[in-house]
């Protein structure tokens, strides 16, 4: 049975791989892009919440 920790990991890998997608539909340059994935990998929970307050949008 999953208990609070499994789901609470669920819903980040569900909200970085959602993060993952949106920022490889951006408009931003490769760079940046390369440099969001990065964050998100390394960090899932940190990266995520700065890519949703300060990536790219669009």
């Amino acid at each position: 049975m999953m208990g609070f920790g499994g789901l609470l990991g669920l819903l980040i890998l569900v909200l970085d791989v959602w993060a993952l997608v949106k920022i490889f539909q951006s408009s931003a340059g490769t760079g940046a892009k390369v440099l969001w994935i990065v964050l998100v990998l390394i960090f899932p929970v940190l990266g995520f919440l700065f890519w949703f307050l300060m990536g790219p949008k669009g």
